[in-house]
């Protein structure tokens, strides 16, 4: 059956000019007049996805080509929009930025493989026709690519707002559907490497609300669904299948009829998933126990343990205050609980985190010490070799991920007892060019896996659950 799903790609012609702002807002707008609006995020991003989840209340899915190849990547676009009423898939830094001149992996080939209309977004600052300038460029530079429209955004004055419009009718023959002064009201606080999670800020729905009227007041929302459903039917997603027997990199396994117990800490200091990985172990045959690293005491009967990334450095003495399950996870890593851990989950693991000129013990299991600096430690695509066996990945493997973090390694204080069983081929990892560090059946990275382009993490999770299940079932038949 062809993909018909009306969509919009919603592309900017750099980073921070406003585009998750709007997407939002147009998310929440729709949303609130009845449509099913499915939202995703081109680019590893993690903050900008809560957000577009919250505005349109629907959790929103990751589409990017370096983490998935193409046929992965219209395989998740088929089957997460086969209810919805429109599609809004929100673009990453500039619509051609890429790895290459070729722009590879970039915002455009994205919208080109999904056929989508873009809506280009135009920061207005000090400039009147040139903005005329940037958008025929952008049209000429790839004539493949479905410029439908354009959103100016911090305009200063009426005066300015009509000049540039009537250029870009003029030059561009392109219809200027959103006109947004320069407003501080549609802003959301920032931190790091982008937005503050909405999970940490305590007015995430006003700040939404507030979005919305503002799209509704200066976007014509009509005119955007029209181009929306002018988008071409795609063709019936690839074949990857779902569950065990398949062929193809997006195919899955099944567990054994018993079913397993994989706990993930998700709260305000570990909420960076992709609603992918979590699904993809679901659909496995795990069933996921959620709970809090805050407040919550470990639950009981596990297989395995997930740990996403986050920001456990703002909460930091919260996190140290809950000894019962720093203590417990402790001794489930020394008893041999399979543990994944992901950048924020590594750092929780370690002896102590310093932040802010203080000293916070955190779970003990990995012999680290971890600081957090002011700039980058590293920060975008990154590639993985398996070189040193581990609980998780067969020798050999390539894995590719992305990374962003200011946390870095300060100390490992007993070198003896820990193995590095990744080889960085592009980006920074934990330590001099090495990443996934292991101890007993613990295995935690500066690295993010997204489970439908890195099939082999879904595996190497559930197998490792699996053989938990069977040490453990053979105890208590002794």
């Amino acid at each position: 059956m062809m993909i018909r799903c009306p969509r919009l790609t919603i592309a900017g012609l750099g980073g921070d000019t406003g585009k998750t702002v709007i997407s939002v807002g147009i998310c929440r707008a729709l949303q609130k007049n009845g449509l099913n609006v499915i939202p995703f995020k081109k680019g590893p991003d993690y903050i900008d996805m809560g957000w577009l989840s919250l505005g349109a209340s629907h959790p929103c899915y990751n589409l990017d080509l370096f983490l998935m190849d193409k046929d992965q990547a219209l395989f998740s676009f088929g089957i997460h929009t086969q209810h919805a009423d429109l599609a809004l898939i929100e673009g990453n830094r500039g619509l051609y930025d890429g790895l290459d001149v070729d722009g590879s992996v970039s915002t455009a080939e994205l919208a080109k493989l999904l056929k989508s209309p873009v809506i280009l977004i135009v920061g207005c600052t000090k400039v009147t026709r040139t903005v005329a300038a940037l958008v025929l460029g952008c049209q000429k530079l790839d004539t493949d690519v479905q410029i439908r429209g354009v959103i100016l955004n911090r305009l200063a004055n009426p005066r300015q707002e009509d000049i540039i419009r009537k250029s870009i009718e003029h030059y561009c023959h392109l219809p200027v559907v959103g006109a947004i002064p320069r407003l501080t009201s549609i802003t959301f606080p920032g931190r790091h490497l982008g937005l503050v999670p909405p999970q940490e800020h305590p007015m995430a729905g006003e700040a939404i609300t507030t979005a919305a009227k503002v799209v509704e007041k200066y976007l014509d929302m009509e005119k955007l669904l029209e181009i929306a459903q002018e988008a071409q039917p795609l063709p019936p997603h690839p074949s990857l299948p779902l569950e065990g027997g398949g062929q193809g990199r997006g195919c899955e396994l099944r567990t054994p009829n018993s079913e397993l117990q994989i706990a993930v800490i998700r709260d305000s200091a570990f909420q960076f998933y992709y609603p992918e990985n979590l699904e993809a172990l679901e659909r496995a045959g795990a069933k996921l126990i959620e709970f809090s690293a805050l407040t919550d005491n470990l639950p009981s009967g596990l297989n395995a343990l997930y740990i996403g990334g986050g920001f456990p450095e703002t909460h930091a003495a919260a996190l140290a205050a809950n000894e019962a399950l720093r203590h417990d996870i402790k001794k489930v890593a020394e008893e041999g609980l399979p543990i994944y851990a992901e950048c924020g989950g590594l750092m929780y693991l370690g002896e102590k985190l310093i932040w802010g000129e203080k000293n916070y013990p955190m779970a003990g299991v990995l012999p680290i010490v971890v600081g957090v600096s002011k700039k980058p430690e590293g920060h975008g695509y990154s590639m993985v070799e398996v070189r040193a066996s581990n609980p998780f990945f067969k020798t050999g493997q390539i894995l590719h991920g992305h990374e962003f973090h200011y946390s870095h390694i300060l100390d490992i204080t007993n070198k003896d007892s820990v193995y590095f069983a990744f080889k960085v081929r592009k980006g920074a990892g934990i330590l001099n060019g090495m990443d996934g560090l292991c101890y007993k059946n613990v295995l935690a990275t500066y690295t993010h896996l997204h489970a439908l382009g890195t099939r082999e993490w879904v595996e190497g999770v559930i197998n490792s659950a699996i053989k938990n299940k069977k040490v453990l079932t053979k105890e208590q038949r002794l």
